[in-house]
C-alpha cells in the first residue's frame, strides 16, 4: 500500500513540476515577443581574415554597414566608402562592409581574393567581414536585425542589391535604410554622420 501511495504522489508532483515549467515556457514565449527592439552590439562575426569582430567594441559610434560585392556595376563605390570613412573614423564614425555573393553572382571570391581586391583597387581599410549571405533561408544573423522590425524595431526591408547601406546610430539602433544606387557621399548620408 505505501508503494502505491508513494507511487500516485510522485506521479502528481512530476505532473505538477511538468505542467509549471509548461507555463513558465508559455510566460517566456510571450515575453519574447514583446522584447524590447535588439541592437547591433549583441552580435559577434567574422572578418575576413578570421578573426573574431564583436559590434559591442563600437559602442559610441556611428556605424554604417553595407554589402559589397567585387564585380558589380556599383563596385566603384569602394572608392567613396574609403574616403569618408578616413574622413570621419576619427569623429565617431565607422563603415564595416559584408561581402555577398547573393546577386548575380558579383562576389565569388574567398575571403582572401575579396581582401586581396580590396587593397589592391580601393585601399580598403575599414573593417570587411567574412563573406555571408544577406537574404534567403541561409541569411546571416546581423542581416535578419537589419531587415525585421521585430527586432531591429524600426522597419522590414529587403536587401535590394549590393551596397544597400544601413545606418546606426551611436547607441545600436537601426535609424535609416539607404538604397544601393545612392553614394555615401550625397547630404542625406553626410549630414546624418555630421549630425
Amino acid at each position: 500500500m505505501k508503494k502505491i501511495l508513494f507511487m500516485l504522489f510522485g506521479a502528481a508532483v512530476l505532473s505538477a513540476t511538468g505542467l509549471n515549467a509548461q507555463t513558465s515556457n508559455n510566460k517566456l514565449s510571450k515575453k519574447d515577443k514583446t522584447m524590447a527592439k535588439e541592437t547591433i552590439y549583441q552580435f559577434k562575426v567574422e572578418d575576413l581574415s578570421g578573426d573574431t569582430f564583436d559590434f559591442a567594441s563600437l559602442k559610441g559610434k556611428k556605424i554604417m554597414i553595407v554589402n559589397t560585392a567585387s564585380k558589380c556595376g556599383l563596385t566603384p563605390q569602394y572608392k567613396d566608402l574609403e574616403a569618408v570613412y578616413k574622413q570621419y573614423k576619427d569623429k565617431g564614425f565607422v563603415i564595416v562592409g559584408f561581402p555577398a555573393n547573393n546577386f548575380a553572382s558579383q562576389e565569388p571570391g574567398t575571403n582572401k581574393e575579396i581582401e586581396t581586391f580590396c587593397q589592391q583597387n580601393y585601399g580598403v581599410s575599414f573593417p570587411m567581414m567574412s563573406k555571408v549571405s544577406v537574404k534567403g533561408s541561409d541569411m546571416c544573423d546581423v542581416y535578419k536585425f537589419l531587415t525585421e522590425k521585430s527586432r531591429n524595431g524600426l522597419q522590414d526591408s529587403e536587401v535590394e542589391w549590393n551596397f544597400q547601406k544601413y545606418l546606426i546610430n551611436e547607441k545600436g539602433e537601426l535609424v535609416k535604410v539607404i538604397k544601393p544606387k545612392t553614394l555615401v557621399t550625397e547630404p542625406e548620408v553626410i549630414n546624418w554622420i555630421k549630425s
